[in-house]
């Protein structure tokens, strides 16, 4: 899912509305999160919200949509919340929602699309607005675009999955006729209590939080490098997607390796950039979430609280176990862990934060591609560094806000800079792309344009081969791109120990409805060359084949060769590859 910020969303021109809910006075006073009064005890302003935009499939009316949102509001306890400045800081209540009507949005001359979307999110969503909540959408030629947004104090990126989950579930019962209902979940309200009720931490926590605070002058974790004045400055925002579907594979297959996560293995990444650029172990702030059971799962809530990083060693075991002392020191409840603080975060300007979310692995779903859903932050004011990253099927991207000033620029982007290096030279020289028979060593590789020769060569190689492909390299070039612009395409080259193109193969991933819905994985194109044949290397590309379609959700691999070819045959048969199905081919 695309991480961004509204002023670099992407949203079609078209008429912009707003659905206005009635709202009761407030009603039952209820506890307040600590990261809730943190949050909103920093006072009503713009730019405290988060939000969800996705486009829909098909046009549904404006009263369809409305009705849906109800139910989602009637669902989730949160989103029937307000807060509202008090003596001792801010008070929640329990507010009544119910139906209301819909606003249209002037679009100003000149005026982009995603500009007037933030002013109206920016009034709508404020912490002490009631609610701070809204649903838009935006009517287009091709469609109708959805958004989202709710002040951060009642949602997270876990609980903007489950709205729209939630939402188009609703949308769903009122296409087929139905009342949109959904069965009640946990209020977050009733996960506060629990935390509340919690147990103190214990000495070995407190310790250790003292002595990382201490060890970061006293205050939360800074980021390492100078960030220029420290007054709030305008927000820069990069965004970057830093691996691919086959770099993140070949990422985490590296993680296994190493036996540790996928999330450790960018913590040690970070550790090293940090080390050699400012000489100092990694410190961070680092979220973690509290939804501990699966009773949360389909809340809506801010079930995130914070924590501290430390890791001072690259090494892969070393960075596991910051990561794990970094959940356990977020386990406990901040407001006493932080009392030699007064009970709250010793914040200064340049404090430095890390966000990882890992969607593969949420029991949350929506269908973010056909969706062309994006995570949607605000633009603010800052004077620190926050990072998010998000690991999805479509690989790791990454968020970075920071003050914009020249020195920010030059050691945030320097930083980052290094960092996605680091990470993509991880993941291409990782094991996922090793293949080891004996002391030979051989790597699967993405074919590249100049390796379209050695390809060509290899599947000429051969009796049919010999006979059937041509001497015009453009041809083959011209197939290279149409090959390497569709991502269901695996264009296979496997180097020897001297960089040698020794084997090809081509893979792809064919989604159908066919077997209950199956994806195969096609493998055509097998070569290896004469003196590498009979070594094992065939078996061993065919093993690497299977785990790529794994990956990608093949529950069933194919493969065509040549009635003639009777040893390319025996080898597949061999392999567990059955003669089942007849394959005709005719010339178009």
């Amino acid at each position: 899912m695309r991480l961004t910020n509204v002023g670099h969303l992407r949203l079609p021109f078209g008429r912009l509305w707003g659905y206005d809910v009635t709202v009761s006075q407030v009603g039952v006073g209820l506890p307040v999160s600590f990261d809730q009064r943190r949050h909103v005890g920093a006072g009503a302003r713009p730019g405290s919200w988060m939000a969800l935009s996705f486009r829909l499939r098909e046009n549904v009316s404006r009263d369809a949509l409305a009705a849906a949102w109800l139910a989602v509001i009637a669902r989730h306890g949160t989103l029937r919340t307000a807060f509202s400045p008090g003596p001792d800081g801010p008070q929640l209540n329990e507010i009544e929602v119910r139906p209301g009507g819909w606003t249209e949005h002037d679009i100003a001359p000149g005026e982009a699309v995603n500009d007037a979307l933030r002013d109206v999110l920016d009034v709508a969503c404020s912490p002490y607005n009631r609610p701070s909540h809204r649903l838009c959408v935006l009517e287009t030629a091709a469609g109708p675009t959805v958004v989202v947004a709710a002040d951060h104090s009642h949602v997270d990126m876990w609980s903007m999955l489950v709205i729209a989950r939630d939402l188009l579930a609703a949308l769903g019962d009122t296409r087929a006729g139905r009342e949109p209902h959904l069965p009640p979940a946990p209020p977050f309200v009733a996960h506060t209590r629990a935390l509340l009720e919690r147990p103190a931490a214990p000495d070995d926590v407190r310790r250790r939080w003292a002595e990382i605070l201490t060890d970061s002058g006293g205050v939360m974790p800074k980021f390492p490098l100078p960030l220029g004045d420290s007054e709030l400055q305008p927000e820069r925002v990069e965004v970057r997607d830093v691996f691919d579907v086959d770099d993140s594979a070949a990422f985490s297959a590296q993680a296994r390796g190493d036996g540790v996560s996928t999330l450790t293995l960018a913590v040690s990444a970070m550790t090293a950039v940090t080390r050699e650029l400012a000489g100092s172990p990694l410190r961070a702030v680092f979220p973690v979430h509290s939804r501990y059971e699966p009773t949360w799962h389909d809340s809506v809530g801010w079930f995130i609280t914070n924590s501290v990083l430390e890791s001072a060693d690259a090494d892969p075991a070393a960075s596991a176990a910051a990561v794990r002392e970094a959940v356990r020191l977020g386990s406990w409840p901040l407001k006493d862990v932080l009392e030699p603080w007064g009970g709250e975060m010793p914040e200064v300007p340049g404090m430095f934060a890390i966000s990882w979310l890992d969607l593969r692995r949420l029991p949350v779903r929506v269908d973010s591609v056909s969706l062309q859903a994006q995570y949607v932050s605000a633009a603010i004011r800052t004077d620190g560094v926050m990072l998010w990253f998000i690991l999805d099927e479509s690989g790791l991207h990454l968020r970075c806000r920071y003050p914009d000033t020249p020195q920010a620029r030059r050691n945030v982007g320097g930083w980052l800079d290094l960092l996605v290096d680091r990470l993509q030279s991880g993941a291409r020289s990782s094991v996922g792309g090793l293949l080891r028979l004996g002391d030979r060593i051989y790597r699967v590789q993405r074919a590249q344009r100049g390796d379209v020769g050695d390809v060509v060569a290899l599947l000429s190689a051969d009796e049919v081969g010999g006979t059937r492909e041509i001497d015009d390299d453009a041809v083959y070039e011209a197939a290279y791109d149409v090959v390497a612009r569709d991502g269901s395409h695996y264009l296979a080259v496997v180097r020897d120990e001297a960089d040698r193109i020794v084997a090809t193969m081509q893979l792809t991933v064919i989604p159908g409805l066919s077997r209950g819905g199956t994806t195969r994985l096609q493998i055509e194109g097998l070569r290896v060359a004469a003196p590498e044949r009979s070594s094992g290397l065939g078996s061993a590309m065919l093993a690497w084949a299977h785990d790529h379609g794994r990956a990608r959700g093949a529950t069933l691999a194919q493969v065509t060769t040549d009635e003639i070819r009777d040893r390319a045959r025996a080898f597949y048969s061999r392999l567990g590859y059955e003669t089942n199905h007849v394959g005709l081919k005719r010339s178009l």
